[in-house]
């Protein structure tokens, strides 16, 4: 029997799926907001110096924008066993209903992957400023953490999608890392402050 398969990326799976895919879709769910919440020992910081990246949280009329990708049935498993490998780092698998862009009424049910209070990694809230000095001092196997929000806001202004949280996040880590290398004391370029 086929299984019509779609898989939710509302972070870097918008820029860097790293899987086959037949069809890409941009769209939204429903009663979710993606916040910088949960921490990254494993992609974008190490143990002890987590980065922030991106989940979920019930929020009530909020849309959360992404891009869903349709994968081919005899693709799934091997699929779905690569992103459990990419996403272990507190994130569990959820099903929802996923809106394409521009097809009124096309709702499709989408795998899509979030990182729940409960598990180890998991940061909370926080202000956006300490959030911003977090995302500044981290690195990790991934890349930098300032690569993860400014892609991802990049993305999403792409898509013409809103989202306050991320918008006024990369706001901020743009305007610290220029302050910073504009210091005198400080090399011109791009700051990382690990090798």
């Amino acid at each position: 029997m086929h299984r019509e398969a779609w898989i939710f990326g509302y972070g870097s799976l918008i820029w860097r799926p790293a899987f086959r895919f037949e069809q890409m879709a941009p769209g939204y769910i429903t009663g979710w907001a993606r916040r910088f919440w949960q921490g990254s020992t494993d992609h974008r910081g190490v143990p002890g110096a987590p980065g922030r990246v991106v989940t979920l949280i019930p929020e009530p009329g909020a849309r959360c924008w992404g891009m869903a990708y349709r994968v081919a049935d005899a693709e799934l498993d091997e699929v779905l066993r690569a992103l459990d490998h990419r996403e272990k780092g507190g994130y569990a698998r959820h099903d929802v209903p996923f809106h394409v862009a521009g097809a009124e009424g096309a709702v499709r049910t989408a795998i899509v992957y979030m990182a729940t209070p409960d598990n180890p990694d998991y940061l909370g809230a926080a202000p956006l400023a300490a959030i911003a000095a977090q995302v500044l001092a981290s690195h990790g196997p991934s890349g930098s953490n300032v690569e993860y929000v400014l892609r991802l806001a990049e993305a999403l202004t792409a898509m013409d999608a809103d989202d306050d949280h991320v918008t006024e996040l990369a706001r901020l880590v743009r305007s610290s890392e220029q302050a910073l290398s504009a210091r005198p004391d400080r090399p011109q370029g791009r700051v990382h402050e690990h090798p």
